[in-house]
């Protein structure tokens, strides 16, 4: 596995830790804080997919 491979793996980890915490919040803080940072994560993944099919199309 590649270095952008391992940190895709990572930052789809994080998205789904911070959705299920999102989930269990009873603080409306802190359910819209681990939103937001589900969703930052969820983009870097994104990015990672988008960096790792140019790197592969090179």
């Amino acid at each position: 596995m590649t270095e952008l491979e391992d940190r895709l793996e990572r930052f789809e980890t994080l998205t789904a830790e911070c959705e299920l915490i999102t989930k269990l919040a009873t603080d409306s803080t802190k359910r819209e804080f681990y939103l937001k940072l589900s969703e930052q994560y969820r983009q870097l993944a994104q990015d990672m997919r988008q960096a790792i099919a140019t790197r592969a199309a090179a």
